[in-house]
């Protein structure tokens, strides 16, 4: 009588190393949202001035505002708005906020991006005193109708 014998082997598994990896990819896809969904959501939302801020605007002058475009080192367009602001007010600046706003052809909204004319971290805009301002773009959408974007301001601080 011939028997065979086979060698069972029993695998093993080690699921250590795919509670690590379920573990990494929740933690980046919440770390995602949080820097990027969540964060744009809000930047996009208009925020109100306050009823002082709003007081204050019409002492704020934008002028000699142009748009350029060049191309940058990655072959992409790189457009820039440049102008001065001026403060015609009695109070001093700490920040200066804008919306700038472009529409495509038909006047439909493809882009708003807010950026500090005016920020916290220099010495702020004194009364009568007019800075100049550059703001990059290099992320425009393709349907963008090439004019210069709407500029609102959207936040004004006042300096302590």
């Amino acid at each position: 009588m011939v028997t065979s014998t086979r060698n069972s082997q029993k695998l093993s598994f080690n699921s250590t190393p795919l509670v690590i990896l379920t573990v990494v990819v929740l933690i980046a896809a919440i770390g995602f949202y949080v820097l990027f969904l969540r964060g744009s959501n809000q930047s996009l939302q208009p925020t109100a001035l306050t009823a002082e801020a709003k007081s204050y605007v019409r002492n704020l002058a934008l002028s000699d505002v142009e748009m350029k475009a060049s191309e940058n080192y990655m072959k992409t367009m790189l457009v820039e708005i440049v102008g001065k602001i001026t403060n015609n007010g009695s109070r001093t600046l700490g920040l200066v906020d804008i919306n700038c706003v472009f529409y495509d052809p038909y006047g439909q909204l493809v882009l708003r991006e807010r950026v500090a004319i005016v920020k916290m971290s220099g010495k702020g805009l004194k009364p009568g005193e007019t800075r100049s301002f550059r703001l990059p773009f290099d992320s425009i959408p393709s349907s963008w109708n090439q004019a210069l974007p709407q500029l609102v301001i959207a936040r004004i601080e006042f300096a302590e």
